[in-house]
């Protein structure tokens, strides 16, 4: 006779279920470009801050960059506008350019909402 395991209550299982996902699930690797210390670059260190945090909750690693202190990154990267995000991994590669207030786009454009197509196969994403 095989030994029974005593039962999991609903908060141990979505527990372990919920552990067991972030140990699967892909390392997001970002890069923050901002100049200088203006409203816009120290909004979108906030919102992509907060983004990450709900979304992203220990599975992130999020460099900001000011382009005022390290000019020469720029180029390597082909930033033509600041605040840009660089989601570097998971593939593929995706540049996001703005403050980061608009949560919705910022979601689909690191892959973790997809867009929405409508009856015409028009794509759009929810603002």
């Amino acid at each position: 006779m095989l030994p029974m395991k005593p039962p999991e209550d609903s908060a141990m299982a979505s527990e372990r279920a919920l552990a067991e996902s972030r140990s699967t699930a892909p390392t997001y690797v970002l890069r923050l470009y901002i100049a200088g210390s203006s409203h816009v670059s120290a909004r979108a260190v906030a919102n992509i801050m907060e983004i990450c945090e709900t979304h992203l909750q220990g599975r992130y690693e999020l460099e900001v960059i000011d382009l005022y202190q390290q000019p020469t990154l720029a180029e390597g990267e082909q930033i033509i506008a600041a605040p840009t995000l660089i989601k570097k991994l998971p593939a593929p590669l995706r540049r996001i350019i703005g403050d980061m207030s608009n949560t919705e786009k910022v979601l689909v454009g690191l892959d973790l909402r997809k867009k929405e197509s409508d009856a015409r196969g028009i794509t759009k994403v929810k603002e």
